[in-house]
């Protein structure tokens, strides 16, 4: 039995509304990578509120999905693995945000190449990710495993290319720069940690539903 089995003979709107949120974080990860490599202080303003403009769809789908599991007595999936899956991936969206509007707080004049690294990573994870949940009806329990050994790899790619950024930034005199460059990696680096999480719960769901 597949996902859209699980969902559509009862409510269609619960697989609707996580596809058109895992559009939503893909979209807001692309959007922040071309800021970094497109890098223009005086264009933040804007692309910030794009940025922001995209957490609060998202907010808004969970808002949705949360109401709906509140009606619903039975669903085809527990609805303890439905609201993990839409808050897990709306994390990812608000940790976005929130590492845009530090940069765009503290007017960086420049970024170092660490940044879009790491953009690029979360791009590719967020990827993965999507493709499962798009053919999750078809998934295997290996294949769903390859899938997450994959984004795992990646998170702990990110893991060292936070270390080395540390390393790195740590060798600076700036006292004001290290402070925000490490909560700057920090930041990128728990997104990976999310995706790999929203991955986790995939995983589950189709282990448990197979």
């Amino acid at each position: 039995m597949g996902f859209k089995e699980w969902i559509i003979p009862q409510d269609k709107i619960f697989f609707n509304l996580i596809e058109e949120q895992s559009q939503l974080v893909l979209t807001g990860a692309i959007l922040f990578r071309d800021i970094i490599k497109d890098y223009r202080p005086d264009k933040l303003d804007e692309r910030a509120k794009n940025v922001k403009e995209l957490e609060h769809q998202s907010d808004e789908v969970v808002r949705k999905i949360i109401q709906k599991l509140h009606r619903s007595f039975i669903t085809p999936i527990d609805h303890e693995d439905i609201s993990r899956l839409c808050t897990t991936y709306d994390d990812i969206l608000d940790h976005i945000d929130s590492v845009t509007n530090w940069i765009h707080l503290f007017k960086l004049k420049n970024l170092d190449d660490s940044i879009q690294k790491f953009a690029e990573i979360i791009i590719k994870q967020i990827r993965e990710v999507d493709s499962a949940l798009g053919k999750i009806s078809k998934l295997k329990e290996k294949e769903i495993g390859e899938i997450f050994l994959r984004v795992h790899l990646m998170e702990e790619e990110a893991d060292d290319l936070r270390d080395d950024s540390f390393g790195k930034l740590f060798q600076e005199n700036d006292f004001r720069k290290i402070i925000i460059m490490k909560e700057i990696y920090e930041f990128l680096e728990r997104i990976t940690d999310l995706i790999d999480d929203v991955c986790l719960i995939i995983q589950d769901i189709v282990i448990k539903n197979s």
